[in-house]
């Protein structure tokens, strides 16, 4: 498994461990943060399940996102995880597809 997916990311077994490194802490962390904020807003466990709920999934959705990105600096993985985030955001419609230059050509 892991074989496959240093050849799928074109990385280093060290490259691999960093980065599910910062998968991992990122995960953790985006939900501590996901259940900081519900509680700070005042939901309870006998508030709405979709108000809970829907906080929740906006924070570990778009916090996700940026929480990766700082957690893979330090563990010198940001332009692998810069790369990921260009081509989810791609998919999402939100980041245009770069066009060639004449540099790259």
């Amino acid at each position: 498994m892991f074989e496959k997916l240093k050849q799928r990311w074109k990385v280093s077994g060290t490259q691999l461990f960093l980065i599910l490194c910062v998968f991992a802490i990122t995960g953790t962390t985006t939900a501590y943060i996901s259940k900081a904020i519900t509680s700070w807003v005042g939901l309870t466990v006998e508030s709405p399940l979709w108000q809970r709920a829907g906080l929740r999934a906006l924070v570990l959705i778009f916090g996700y996102q940026f929480i990766i990105l700082l957690v893979s600096i330090p563990f010198g993985q940001f332009s692998f995880f810069w790369n990921y985030e260009k081509k989810i955001l791609r998919k999402m419609g939100i980041m245009k597809k770069e066009e060639p230059t004449e540099e790259s050509l």
